[in-house]
């Protein structure tokens, strides 16, 4: 929809900035201005101001800064057009529609939005009205108190399944618009429509302005509801269909109050209306829960788009039934192609047999928040998922975990997030068989494998380590860029004697501190070796076969994962070999000169050299 900008400004004219920021912030007179704390970050000198006649709001602290709808649009996290249209009617102006078929179709989103409204007022009356007292008891009983009921705006659709449709037949709704806005049924036997809602706690879905769109309704106990005529068990909760207004798939319960409390809190996705009430009660008033459906692709990017902070990661808190597994399971099979930096999602779920209502009655709140503390980061989840349990006794079924995760991770759309996901996965396959891939007869030290050459350097001294090690580490990275990432530190280490070598260590780390993770291959990298005219150093070092005999890791076709714990090898024998040698110069300088200065460097090397032992131990 394109909104023009005399219509702007005409809005913008109507409104009383400091009125609309007042209804969010607390503000204060300053001379022609107000001032207030900043809602958009934490401070407690105010450094937020109001300017009426300019029209506009600035923070000193944080830089924030825009109009009315610029703030709507910050503070309650809403669209722009979401934002001119609750800014509008506000003030009693209509966003001009962009066709005719636009306006008809407003006119009748209108009368449907209107009836959905009547509905819901209906049914909290219903609730407080004497004769279902008991209702209202068991909602108490439920531990729901007055304020939450308020809020949600919780009612009751009695069992009479013609009240709800003469109530809004007196106020002029036809029977065409009460079906069409889901809240009664068509009759197959020929006869009147009936009520969708009966004998039912009600919960009303609102959209991202709080306007009523659709219901959910939950059975009573047994012994609260009429006599049955037949063995039919009706359903726990049931939910609208989709309408004009309301689309399942793209609605979250309780999501207006989420938006609202996202600054400060946990976006939490539960399985039920109750769920919800429940954790808003115990405080975490950043729940939502699906509407009868598996958690969707739309749903999830409403669930991004609600929290304020450059993280985004939504906490998904499933029953701990099988079926709360499956619906994490399935959860995490559409948010992986979605997946982009800094937006995931972790998995928090329950003892079996409860849900968040139950488990907060009897647990408490400080139990429920020490649960969603430990939820499982999405990675996590899924390799848990495709690993926990499972016979990897022989190598194929190995190579189908890991087959099963590469393509897990070429699913993500973003090659930097895809390229993190393939290493985290590498490194899990490495703890899970490493241990299985090495000789029990060798050395802790070595973790090679022999396939490709282990790490045959002998004990050595501090002149001879320096002058094969760097080599190694060198040609290492050279052919296997890839894991710089995890060895960077390592790098900036390594300190060639041969002027040569470390011409080519200084432009090879500032090559690869330089290239973007998914350009991080040996082609790229070589090519920019090339262009600094290092190709002949690069090449002794690469095509050097006599080196490959010492760190068979070092070959070009060795798996990241293994390269990786050669390297790991390495820099330890590397370390080791500099330790001896300097114990060596210790010793012999305490036996020249025996000085307490001496001694306590003695000392202090064979200290240090007894916590490695227990480190590695």
């Amino acid at each position: 929809m394109s909104i023009s900008p005399r219509f702007l400004q005409e809005l913008r004219d109507r409104l009383t900035l400091s009125e609309i920021v007042g209804g969010r912030v607390k503000l204060t007179h300053a001379g022609r201005e107000f001032k207030g704390c900043c809602p958009f970050h934490r401070e407690k000198t105010p450094s937020f101001q109001v300017n009426d006649e300019k029209q506009f709001f600035h923070c000193f602290g944080c830089g924030a800064h825009g109009d009315a709808v610029g703030f709507v649009m910050r503070h309650d996290n809403l669209s722009f057009i979401e934002a001119v249209e609750a800014l509008a009617q506000k003030v009693g102006m209509q966003v001009p529609q962009a066709s005719p078929q636009d306006q008809i179709q407003a006119k009748k989103e209108k009368g449907l939005h209107q009836l959905c409204e009547e509905a819901a007022k209906w049914f909290e009356i219903q609730l407080h009205d004497p004769k279902n007292r008991d209702v209202l008891d068991y909602v108490t009983r439920r531990g729901i108190g007055e304020e939450i009921t308020d809020a949600f705006r919780l009612g009751y659709a009695p069992s009479d399944d013609q009240a709800l449709r003469k109530h809004l037949g007196k106020l002029g709704y036809a029977d065409s618009i009460m079906l069409e806005a889901g809240v009664v049924k068509a009759s197959t036997r020929g006869t009147e429509p009936y009520a969708f809602f009966r004998d039912r706690v009600m919960f009303p879905v609102t959209d991202a302005r709080g306007r009523v769109v659709a219901f959910g309704g939950r059975v009573l106990p047994e012994h609260m509801r009429p006599p049955s005529r037949s063995d039919f068990t009706p359903p726990k909760y049931i939910n609208s269909a989709d309408t004009p207004l309301f689309h399942k798939g793209r609605t979250v319960y309780a999501g207006q109050h989420a938006r609202l409390a996202a600054k400060d809190h946990k976006i939490l996705v539960v399985e039920g209306y109750m769920d919800v009430i429940a954790c808003h009660q115990a405080g975490f008033k950043g729940a939502v829960a699906p509407l009868g459906t598996a958690l969707t692709e739309e749903q999830i990017m409403i669930l991004w788009k609600m929290i304020p902070h450059e993280h985004k990661e939504p906490v998904l808190c499933f029953d701990g039934d099988e079926a709360g597994y499956r619906a994490a399971v399935r959860a995490a099979d559409r948010i992986i192609p979605l997946l982009k930096p800094s937006h995931s999602v972790s998995f928090a779920f329950l003892p079996e047999g409860d849900d968040p209502d139950t488990y907060i009655r009897e647990n408490g709140q400080n139990s429920f928040g020490q649960l969603l503390d430990r939820s499982l980061p999405l990675a996590e989840f899924l390799w848990r998922h495709h690993s926990a349990g499972q016979n990897y006794s022989s190598p194929e079924l190995r190579a189908g975990l890991s087959a099963k995760l590469e393509d897990i991770a070429s699913k993500i759309p973003d090659k930097q997030l895809q390229y993190h996901y393939r290493q985290v996965f590498r490194d899990k396959l490495y703890a899970l068989f490493g241990k299985s891939w090495q000789n029990s007869k060798k050395s802790k030290v070595s973790g090679s494998d022999h396939q490709f050459g282990s790490l045959t350097l002998p004990p050595v001294g501090k002149r001879q380590a320096e002058a094969m090690i760097p080599r190694l580490l060198l040609l290492t990275v050279l052919n296997h860029p890839e894991i710089y990432p995890y060895i960077h530190e390592d790098c900036h280490r390594i300190d060639p004697e041969d002027s040569d070598l470390r011409l080519l260590q200084e432009a090879l780390v500032s090559v690869l501190e330089n290239t973007s993770i998914e350009d991080l291959d040996k082609v790229a990298v070589l090519s920019q070796i090339t262009a600094l005219g290092l190709t002949e150093i690069s090449d002794r070092l690469v095509q050097n076969e006599r080196l490959y005999v010492h760190a068979g890791f070092a070959r070009p076709e060795v798996a990241p994962e293994k390269v990786l714990e050669g390297w790991k090898s390495l820099i330890f024998q590397w370390e080791k070999s500099r330790f001896f040698a300097d114990l060596q110069v210790a010793r012999q300088s305490l036996a020249a000169a025996m000085t307490e200065e001496n001694q306590n460097r003695v000392l202090a090397l064979k200290q240090m050299q007894m916590e490695q032992v227990e480190e590695r131990d």
